[in-house]
């Protein structure tokens, strides 16, 4: 419990997982802060419900282990991700075609054989160079469970086009993989539709994987978002693998909290005002310190700060399932819809992912619906997901429907990766809404801002930072 006259070098507004990775950037740094959270617990957005053993996800976000800042970011040595199968699964044509991120590809045929349509490929441990890879960073990298196969597709009719169409697009991919991110945030910006189709992909290759791919990536189906974002989003996806935190999206800043000295979190506190040296809280008054960092969502710091811009929101609705006989053939794979013949954009069988989040003997299958959900959703959703995994869905129970109407800021062209951090001297704002609205995005501004605080209060020698360079973003 704080105390009116608790007094620290920073205050933080916001447990979420950028005002916890701030933290842990200051206080590894020698400087005093309190964490400061309205709500009962941490992590805002990336929260998990749970229901008789399972553990559900609220938003679900996607991470990806090509994510920087999940290795820089002090706290997340413990961090346990499991990887989906690699690539994606799309459905398209009454089919299931498997698609493989082209990773180490260095021409045309190499990206030509890493995206082709699989037919019944076996779903192995992850290759040696992955587990190198995940043995280097600081969080780990498991295989995912039962990997499963997937049914034969139709190589002529896949959802990417013919050969030199799946050429082309391996091709862009692996290219975008090797691209410096400095490079890729200089070049001319439009809606990512649109540069998409100016780059020469064809329209069948867009609609078919790429805009399923970068809805499930962006929430954003409609392919407004800067072609920026876009690019950084496909260049992380193409140079590693998708995955989701061990435990349900509250594990990572829960972790992040645990490892931050005892005493530092105080949630159940409402912050009423802020200023550069003191902030005012409904239970304890006001508290004073030399710096005030708000990394609340949008809506809340612009409450705090009128003046503040509030972005568009994409809004995202997630289904849980569960059944004891788990649709067949997809195991740990993503699955998109490459017709969008329903509302779900993408699901998974996330037992199959990650085991921890069903009981023994239970499958939880996990779907996606972006925008506005149909007044009908439970009807629309049991129907598509039928299509999709081709297999009944009559018997599987609802375990639970979130809806969060400003789950992920929008990022329209032109958008600025780089919104300031610094406000005033002693006044700073960070999360996904000053960067790119990701997981890695919330955690890249966090890094900018704590780089200013420090730079502002005068540290010297170790604790002076220079700011991160550009090939430290990410989606």
């Amino acid at each position: 419990m704080l105390e009116p006259a608790y007094q620290a070098d920073v205050v933080i507004v916001g447990a979420g997982v950028a005002g916890l990775s701030a933290a842990h950037r200051l206080t590894s740094q020698g400087v005093t802060v309190a964490v400061l959270e309205a709500a009962p617990g941490v992590g805002g957005r990336m929260s998990t419900e749970k229901v008789d053993g399972f553990r559900l996800d609220r938003i679900g976000q996607l991470l990806s282990t090509a994510y920087p800042e999940l290795r820089l970011t002090p706290g997340l040595d413990g961090l346990v991700l499991r990887p989906f199968a690699p690539g994606v699964l799309l459905h398209g044509d009454g089919r299931h075609h498997r698609v493989d991120a082209p990773a180490g590809a260095r021409s045309a045929r190499g990206a030509l054989r890493a995206v082709r349509a699989l037919a019944s490929a076996p779903r192995g441990a992850p290759g040696p160079g992955l587990v190198a890879a995940s043995r280097r960073a600081a969080f780990r990298v498991l295989p995912g469970a039962g990997q499963g196969t997937v049914p034969r597709a139709a190589r002529g009719a896949a959802p990417l086009g013919g050969a030199v169409d799946q050429a082309r697009l391996g091709a862009a991919l692996t290219r975008l993989a090797g691209v410096p991110v400095e490079r890729l945030l200089a070049r001319p910006e439009l809606p990512a539709g649109q540069a998409l189709a100016a780059r020469g992909l064809p329209a069948r290759t867009i609609d078919g994987f790429l805009r399923p791919l970068l809805a499930a990536l962006l929430c954003d189906p409609a392919l407004t978002t800067s072609s920026r974002c876009a690019d950084l989003a496909l260049r992380a996806f193409a140079g590693g693998r998708l995955c989701v935190p061990e435990g349900g999206a509250e594990a990572l800043p829960e972790l992040l909290a645990q490892t931050l000295p005892p005493g530092t979190v105080h949630t159940g506190v409402r912050v009423t005002s802020v200023a550069t040296t003191s902030v005012t809280t409904a239970e304890h008054g006001e508290i004073r310190c030399r710096a005030v960092l708000l990394a609340t969502d949008a809506r809340t710091a612009a409450e705090l700060l009128p003046g503040l811009r509030v972005p568009d929101f994409h809004p995202v609705t997630v289904v849980h399932h569960t059944t004891d006989d788990p649709p067949p053939h997809t195991g740990s794979a993503l699955l998109l819809d490459a017709d969008r013949g329903g509302p779900v954009a993408h699901t998974a069988v996330i037992s199959e992912v990650d085991p921890s989040r069903a009981p023994a003997g239970r499958a939880l299958i996990s779907s996606t619906v972006l925008g506005t959900p149909p007044s009908d959703l439970e009807t629309a959703v049991r129907s598509h997901l039928a299509r999709l995994y081709g297999t009944p869905t009559h018997r599987w129970e609802t375990l639970a429907v979130h809806h969060t109407r400003e789950a992920v800021p929008a990022m329209p062209a032109p958008h600025d990766l780089r919104r300031p951090v610094r406000l005033l001297t002693g006044l700073y704002v960070c999360g996904d809404h000053r960067d790119t609205s990701t997981v890695q995005g919330a955690l890249h501004s966090a890094h900018r801002a704590t780089t200013a605080i420090l730079k502002d209060l005068g540290a010297a020698g170790s604790m002076h930072r220079a700011d991160p360079t550009p090939t430290a973003q990410a989606a």
